[in-house]
């Protein structure tokens, strides 16, 4: 089924309205309020809608409640059948110590076509449109993925820029990209955004790589498919506990390297909201009586699109 243009016009509205509650709390060192004010916004709105949604990809198990947990039903119970992505403070950091790129996140797929994914590490590779997608690959090694892009993308190894988390984890992979002269682009949070600087060359991104959150890393899945751009991954399980996780979700191959189309099997809606200013958007801003937000968006356009609202205070 065909996910309208009446319910992106909704997600955006429930992105920034949760983005908006988040504003109080901005450079207060109170990431944990600023998370739960959002959510509450986002799960009390996505209750009205007209929809059989279930969150999955969310914050935390039942038992993690009052945050938006796999497995929650969430809509009227009349409607379409929707798997549900949420990330209602992406950044909790950055809103706490009011440093950019804080944001709300939503996507919505039908029902089945949102792939469920476990809070565990996933090893990522996102680049743009317009490359063959096997130019890259999770089990080459870093040199080797990135001549490969270099002779698609017919530029040289110092033209590229490579975005990834500043993490000790990436030790390794900073070295190798030191040795071939290649940009680093460093984020201390929120890859869902490294992973969409891939989208566009204002940008400046050409290629996101490194090991950070799964469910992140199927967010951002849902965006890049709609931009036709490039992602794979594949889940890291460190203990018993992650791979029963796994298993009860019905990963059967633990080890399993993910394309785009197996994590978004069908169409999909992303948006997400500035909270503070970033590279893809601006953050709230008052004056007086209203509040101003920045949302980015995708569904059925090989675009990322910028919607700009103003919202009054009531």
């Amino acid at each position: 089924m065909k996910l309208s243009n009446e319910l992106l016009a909704k997600l955006i509205d429930i992105t920034s309205n949760s983005a908006i509650a988040c504003y109080p709390y901005i450079g207060k060192n109170e990431k944990i309020l600023a998370d739960k004010a959002a959510t509450d916004v986002m799960r009390n709105s996505l209750n009205k809608l007209d929809i059989k949604g279930e969150v999955v990809i969310g914050e935390g198990e039942l038992d993690k409640a009052p945050m938006l947990y796999i497995g929650e039903k969430l809509g009227s119970g009349k409607g379409p059948m929707l798997d549900i992505a949420v990330d209602p403070v992406e950044g909790t950091n950055f809103v706490a110590k009011n440093l950019p790129g804080a944001m709300t996140v939503l996507a919505v797929a039908n029902k089945g076509d949102l792939f469920s994914a476990p809070e565990t590490y996933m090893e990522k590779i996102a680049f743009g449109k317009d490359l063959p997608k096997n130019i890259m690959d999770l089990d080459n090694t870093v040199e080797k993925n990135l001549k490969n892009f270099a002779e698609a993308s017919n530029k040289y190894l110092d033209e590229i820029t490579v975005c990834l988390l500043k993490r000790d984890r990436h030790i390794k992979i900073i070295n190798e990209l030191k040795k071939l002269k290649v940009n680093i682009k460093f984020i201390t949070d929120g890859d869902v955004t490294g992973a969409l600087l891939v989208s566009d060359k204002k940008y400046k991104v050409d290629i996101f790589m490194g090991v950070g959150g799964g469910p992140e890393g199927v967010i951002a899945a849902a965006a890049l498919k709609s931009l036709k751009c490039n992602f794979k991954g594949r889940f890291i399980f460190k203990s018993n506990t992650d791979i029963l996780r796994a298993k009860k979700m019905g990963i059967k191959d633990l080890n399993k390297k993910y394309e785009i189309n197996e994590i978004i099997r069908g169409d999909s809606i992303f948006c997400a909201t500035g909270i503070t200013s970033g590279d893809l958007m601006g953050g709230i801003t008052k004056e007086t009586d209203k509040y101003f937000t920045e949302t980015i968006f995708t569904h059925d356009k090989s675009i990322l699109e910028l919607v700009k609202k103003e919202v009054s205070i009531t």
